[in-house]
């Protein structure tokens, strides 16, 4: 079975040993950061440097001319990737004699939400979500589909991974975040997910449900959950809190903006990617979920797509729905391999046993650069009895 590990630029970048280091492990192929959000990450083996502060969202590599005149483009990193650092990593990674893919973060761009604020998710208090961009707004949904096309074809990638193409939520590692007193569940995560911008309210009133009702509606249902009432999950949930009209309104709104986004942004990459070059989406088979890992049905984006990319962290359950739609597609599953950060190295064969059983065709590791010496052995010696 193929297996990837998700890495970043300055993994590579002035570290030689990194390359070799990362193809020792048994994987075939590095899915290499392209474009990517603000993060601060540890290089526990890097000559130069233990940690790496990205201050904003932003792309690895130089833009070209099509953003010339635009108000919303792409954020050049600072000098924790100057220059083409995409492109010095993958001379790195394919002289070791890997494959790579671009891995292309798209709506989730604290700066932009700072920068223009009207380009962000508003829930139904009012608050704004700068982290979170509004995939139903034209310009937004303009800027995505260009972003996704030039950071996912980079030259000398045979395919990309991308991720955050859909809705984003409440849910998100914002700064110091302090998000988790109350706990509000599948079905509060989507009421405080409910987008009302402009674009969002116009939407709710092409789908025959009133915005200002609808707002009110949420913030009702909400009012219990503020005072730790158990939440239903699951959609019987939403449906429960705003009543099926209202539910079913929402859901059909935001379902067709993400489908509708996802067709766009896969058409233009295909458009100008060589022949093969391979289109994979991170997502979860769960349409209203929110997040990194949008919710998609499986059935439509696997016939838009080559494949999806599946988190696994919770056990490998998401994969039956994409296996069961589309033998022929890939169905890569995402395992955490960093024990510090909840990932388990040490069960990794164990895992992907049981992912391969349920339709999983390759593997995804997250993350090499992140890992310590130990996580790095347990995937090696994991990797070796695939």
């Amino acid at each position: 079975m193929k297996a990837s590990t998700f890495v970043y630029p300055w993994d590579v970048n002035g570290d030689p040993e990194a390359a070799a280091r990362i193809a020792g492990l048994g994987v075939r192929q590095a899915t290499l950061a392209a474009a990517y959000h603000s993060t601060r990450a540890l290089t526990p083996r890097h000559p130069r440097h233990r940690i790496v502060t990205a201050e904003h969202a932003a792309v690895l590599y130089p833009t070209d001319a099509r953003w010339e005149g635009r108000e919303l483009r792409p954020y050049a990193a600072g000098d924790w990737a100057p220059g083409d650092a995409f492109e010095e990593a993958r001379a790195e990674l394919a002289g070791a004699g890997l494959d790579v893919h671009t891995w292309v973060v798209l709506a989730h761009n604290s700066r932009m939400g700072a920068e223009h604020p009207s380009t962000s998710v508003v829930n139904a208090y009012g608050d704004r979500y700068p982290w979170a961009p509004c995939i139903a707004q034209p310009a937004t949904r303009a800027y995505l589909v260009d972003l996704a096309v030039e950071a996912a074809v980079r030259p000398g990638a045979a395919g990309t991974e991308l991720e955050s193409l859909g809705w984003y939520g409440l849910q998100h590692l914002h700064a110091h975040d302090k998000t988790g007193g109350v706990p509000l569940g599948d079905a509060g995560m989507y009421l405080m997910a409910l987008c009302f911008c402009p674009s969002c309210r116009e939407g709710y009133g092409e789908q025959g449900a009133d915005p200002d009702e609808l707002a009110a509606t949420v913030r009702t249902a909400l009012e219990p959950l503020w005072q730790g009432a158990p939440d239903d999950e699951g959609w019987a949930g939403v449906e429960k809190l705003l009543g099926d009209r209202l539910a079913a309104a929402t859901r059909a709104w935001r379902d067709e903006t993400a489908r509708t986004l996802q067709e766009t942004a896969v058409r233009a990459v295909r458009a100008a990617a060589p022949e093969g070059f391979q289109i994979l989406l991170h997502a979860d088979p769960v349409t209203y979920h929110v997040g990194a890992n949008p919710g998609v049905d499986p059935q439509h984006i696997l016939s838009v797509a080559d494949g999806v990319v599946v988190p696994c962290a919770g056990g490998p359950g998401l994969l039956t729905p994409f296996a069961e739609t589309r033998k022929d597609a890939v169905i890569a599953a995402n395992f955490p391999v960093v024990a510090e950060m909840g990932g388990s190295p040490g069960t990794l064969a164990a895992d992907v046993a049981r992912a391969s059983e349920l339709g999983a065709t390759e593997v995804r590791l997250y993350h090499a650069g992140l890992a310590s010496d130990g996580d790095l052995e347990a995937i090696r010696s994991a990797l070796a009895c695939l």
